[in-house]
């Protein structure tokens, strides 16, 4: 898997570093809905500070991993999204609902920590 998936405490934490294909995409997806279950973790982190793009798909692949995630009992933030990629989702009106965003790892474990909304 090219997206190393680390454990700390009770949540994942999962970097991405370059861009992704679709099908890896889909495999970390994939592993980080398994990993809630099997870690029992309560939330999840993901950093997209190595995205260049925040395609469509890859848009729709973090909802259902929030959605999912959360009917497992799990929460998940989205932190590192670069200024020129967020520009760049604004206009072209991509929707993040329900996703919550931080700015980096320590203010997404911190909102983690917070609770859900």
């Amino acid at each position: 898997m090219p997206v190393p998936i680390l454990k700390q405490g009770s949540y994942l934490i999962a970097s991405i570093q370059s861009a992704l294909s679709d099908n890896e995409v889909l495999e970390l997806r994939d592993a980080l809905v398994e990993q809630v279950g099997t870690l029992r973790a309560r939330g999840i982190v993901i950093d997209v500070a190595g995205l260049d793009v925040i395609d469509s798909f890859v848009a729709r692949s973090l909802q259902t991993i929030s959605l999912t995630a959360r009917l497992r009992g799990a929460e998940t933030v989205i932190v590192g999204i670069q200024p020129d990629v967020a520009m760049a989702m604004v206009h072209f009106q991509l929707n993040f609902e329900p996703l919550r965003t931080a700015l980096d790892l320590e203010e997404g474990l911190a909102l983690l920590d917070a609770g859900p909304d």
